[in-house]
């Protein structure tokens, strides 16, 4: 039996299918842009593709993320605070706090040893502290996305970035360069201020062991540094995390087809029940969400 996951996030979305193992066998990424319903279905289908499969042969499909309900060919829609609880525990099953930045938000989230949902609190209405404030500073620096967190660990020191606004740091950046900052500090300083908010975050959920960190920020290496560094422990980061969501979404559409449960579509918080086979492990696609 093949199901799917479908993670519709505000910048990437995701498409994972998982075997009757909970295995993963084939994983997509697309950019979401304004067309949600076509952004679903092309990275689906790249899945599919991956896998030489085609769409009757996935026999369940669990539609989550902020476009969830966009998902046209979707059997179930459940939210993604339940569905990275699943995909968390899942690949460790010791996680009991996750961290999730992507494009536009950032999600703090406990679980106990089942994987259940005990609090959780979101970032989702600034940008601050979320792949878009890495994606301003890479644009004042005429810097990708991928080589910024490699250069903000070559940094002699952190420059502390005062303005937590997007907007504002631009310029903010602009003239630390001006006064002759390194680029390397600067960005060192603004990994150093998501990290700061995150870790707020995360306190006002309780913070305990294992960390779980994912979403496609998590595949910067300076941002994992930066919070390794405050919190003085390692987080766990998985190949797959930029999949993380999409992962919880199969392993929920497996139970489902498996047992033919046919519960709250909503997908409450608090039903993020139990853990899953640990997923198979591949690079993931580039991406910011």
């Amino acid at each position: 039996m093949i199901v799917a996951g479908v993670d519709v996030g505000s910048t990437a979305t995701k498409a994972v299918l998982v075997d009757d193992n909970g295995k993963v066998v084939a994983r997509a990424l697309s950019d979401t842009g304004a067309n949600v319903v076509r952004a679903a279905e092309k990275a689906f289908r790249k899945a599919l593709a991956e896998a030489g499969l085609e769409e009757w042969d996935v026999g369940y499909t669990v539609g989550t993320g902020y476009g969830r309900y966009k998902v046209p060919f979707g059997n179930a829609q459940i939210t993604e605070i339940s569905c990275h609880a699943k995909g968390a525990i899942a690949l460790f099953p010791g996680t009991r706090t996750i961290l999730d930045i992507g494009g536009q938000d950032t999600k703090a989230i406990r679980i106990n040893e089942r994987g259940e949902v005990q609090d959780f609190c979101m970032n989702d209405k600034c940008a601050a502290g979320t792949g878009r404030f890495l994606s301003a500073a890479a644009d004042v620096m005429e810097m990708s996305l991928d080589d910024i967190g490699p250069a903000s660990l070559r940094a002699a020191k952190i420059l502390k970035i005062t303005n937590v606004c997007t907007v504002f740091v631009e310029a903010e950046i602009m003239n630390q360069l001006a006064r002759g900052a390194s680029v390397e500090e600067i960005l060192a300083g603004v990994h150093a201020s998501i990290a700061g908010r995150s870790i707020g975050l995360m306190r006002r959920v309780g913070l305990e062991d294992e960390i779980t960190f994912t979403g496609g920020v998590s595949r910067n290496s300076g941002m994992v540094a930066s919070l390794e560094s405050r919190l003085e422990r390692r987080l766990n980061v998985h190949p797959d995390a930029q999949f993380n969501g999409a992962i919880g979404a199969a392993l929920f559409a497996l139970e489902r087809a498996t047992h033919g449960h046919d519960g709250d579509t909503a997908g409450s918080a608090a039903s993020a029940a139990g853990a899953g086979p640990a997923a198979g492990a591949a690079p993931a696609a580039g991406g910011a969400a």
